[in-house]
């Protein structure tokens, strides 16, 4: 499918405000190509695509897992809305007919984030952050000024910042992000707001 017809089938399958939220993170991602030299068109299609599986249920979300005997562990049994990342890249690929596996890899991992990420994975990790209808980080200034000077850096202090977030509101920490964090620590800059 061309992208044109994947955003008009998108727009039926989401709700409103997650169809905006996916165009601010196509858009967004598509900067971010510009500025890190990566190929536009597949950094679009990956912003698009990536949140394709969001508006399923729980139940649906656990099912098509089971059918493709992709592994749940037990926080995202507990928060299965978790899984999107992981239906999502199934979903673009069955029902969207995205083939390219940079791609796919780049939507599988847009929440948690993976150790050695691809600079795809870092742009959609990023994006999906940043993305102009976001308002919500407390840094996220800060944060935005930072994706377009070094990425890997954004990366850590996108990690840093929900790591702290969830430990402020008790909330479970995926083992991935956690893991992911401890790996792009090294990458960190010292902020005013960290201190």
């Amino acid at each position: 499918m061309e992208r044109k017809e994947i955003q008009k089938k998108l727009k039926k399958e989401l709700d409103k405000n997650r169809y905006l939220h996916t165009r601010g993170v196509m858009y967004t991602a598509s900067c971010l190509a510009m500025r890190y030299e990566y190929d536009i068109e597949k950094a679009m299609l990956a912003g698009l695509l990536h949140d394709c599986a969001k508006c399923l249920s729980n139940e649906q979300q656990i099912e098509i897992c089971e059918q493709h005997q992709v592994t749940i562990s037990s926080i995202e049994h507990q928060n299965p809305f978790l899984l999107h990342q992981k239906t999502g890249a199934i979903i673009a690929e069955e029902e969207y007919g995205v083939k390219d596996p940079e791609i796919l890899h780049a939507i599988s991992v847009h929440t948690t984030g993976c150790v050695e990420m691809t600079l795809l994975d870092k742009i959609i990790f990023v994006a999906d952050y940043i993305e102009p209808g976001r308002d919500k980080a407390e840094h996220l200034q800060e944060i935005r000024k930072e994706a377009f000077e070094d990425i890997d850096a954004c990366v850590a202090d996108i990690l840093y910042d929900t790591i702290h977030y969830l430990n402020k509101r008790s909330g479970a920490i995926d083992p991935t992000t956690a893991q992911v964090y401890e790996y792009y620590r090294q990458y960190e800059k010292e902020q005013p707001w960290k201190l």
